[in-house]
């Protein structure tokens, strides 16, 4: 037999006092009984009841914890596996808890079942957001590669707005995909060494049409060139960063400074502007869903997504976030930090 411990002995004793307890008063007055019929030898009889009542008492203990154990491990295994097998097992441990286990089997049942169809659901919704993406891409290709092709026909204020258009729904389209990914159930993150410079350039050449419209000057600083993490996260990162300093760029000399750094064991990535800046008191909730803090007329204009699904991404890729912003001096910088990982 497996060896039971004291804290299992104390709960049998627990569980059981009320029988315990009647034994005990039984023990007391046979023993009564026998001093009164004979005095003489009550000592050598009471002796002899005690002892076969500390028999009986701790083989009934033994017998109800390895009774109480089994029950347990019935009710474990069958939630760990909740078929009629086990179910089985459970009734014939636990007789008689027959009808609670029946009322506890039938509600863990339609739990399951209502788990696989919400499961079935998102993993429906993740391919049709999907597939919506795509099929949007399409005529928004169409439209990008007819801009390159009727430039010179068209004025400059028209190509301008056109290409604000198409860069803001491409982002949009960006954010609610990686929205559905993000809480989907499947995530492929491919990590890897990341050239650091080519891909902020990459990133900043998606939003040259808006940049170059708010005469947004852009300065980099890459002295650690190498990250390793998703390099598709990381840029959608990025452009969330990106996007919210152009969203709050002063109108004219807004600057966007891009810097990655190495400190000891981490390396930093800075994303600053010159911009409006953050109140303090918003501060706490950049990263919150949905809040778009006390912009003025831009608030209008935010969804208050972007830099909340940048710290969704930033948890997937076990990296850290930092926003700071001088109120009165304006400006904003998020820093993002990342382990160094030696290959």
């Amino acid at each position: 037999m497996e060896h039971i411990s004291i804290k299992e002995i104390g709960q049998i004793i627990k569980q059981n006092r009320f029988w315990l307890g009647i034994i005990g008063l039984l023990d007391l007055l046979s023993i009564l009984l026998l001093w009164l019929i004979d005095a003489q030898a009550f000592q050598v009889i009471a002796i002899s009841v005690i002892l076969f009542s500390l028999l009986v008492f701790v083989t009934a203990v033994l017998y109800l914890a390895k009774k109480e154990r089994k029950r347990k491990k019935a009710f474990d295994e069958f939630l760990a596996v909740p078929d009629s097998y086990h179910e089985e097992q459970l009734f014939h441990d636990a007789e008689n808890l027959q009808a609670e286990i029946r009322s506890f089997s039938q509600i863990l049942h339609e739990q399951m079942d209502q788990c696989a169809q919400t499961k079935l659901q998102l993993n429906d919704y993740e391919e049709y957001v999907e597939a919506w993406a795509h099929e949007v891409k399409t005529p928004l290709a169409l439209l990008t590669f007819m801009l390159d092709n009727h430039r010179d026909e068209l004025s400059e204020d028209v190509v301008c707005k056109l290409d604000r258009i198409n860069c803001q729904m491409q982002r949009y389209i960006d954010q609610m995909l990686y929205y559905a990914r993000l809480k989907g159930a499947r995530k492929d993150y491919r990590f890897e060494s990341v050239d650091t410079e080519t891909c902020v350039k990459e990133v900043l050449e998606d939003f040259t049409p808006l940049l170059e419209e708010q005469k947004i000057q852009v300065q980099l600083d890459i002295k650690e060139n190498t990250l390793f993490t998703d390099k598709r996260g990381f840029a959608f990162m990025l452009g969330q960063f990106i996007s919210n300093s152009i969203k709050y760029s002063k109108g004219k000399d807004t600057q966007l400074w891009i810097s990655c750094i190495r400190e000891q064991e981490q390396i930093i990535l800075s994303v600053r502007d010159n911009g409006v800046g953050i109140k303090a008191c918003d501060l706490p909730y950049v990263f919150e869903k949905g809040f778009t803090g006390d912009s003025g007329d831009r608030r209008k204009k935010a969804t208050g997504m972007g830099l909340y699904l940048a710290k969704e991404m930033a948890h997937d890729l076990n990296v850290e976030l930092d926003v700071s912003s001088d109120e009165a001096a304006g400006g904003c910088e998020i820093k993002v930090y990342f382990p160094v990982v030696e290959e």
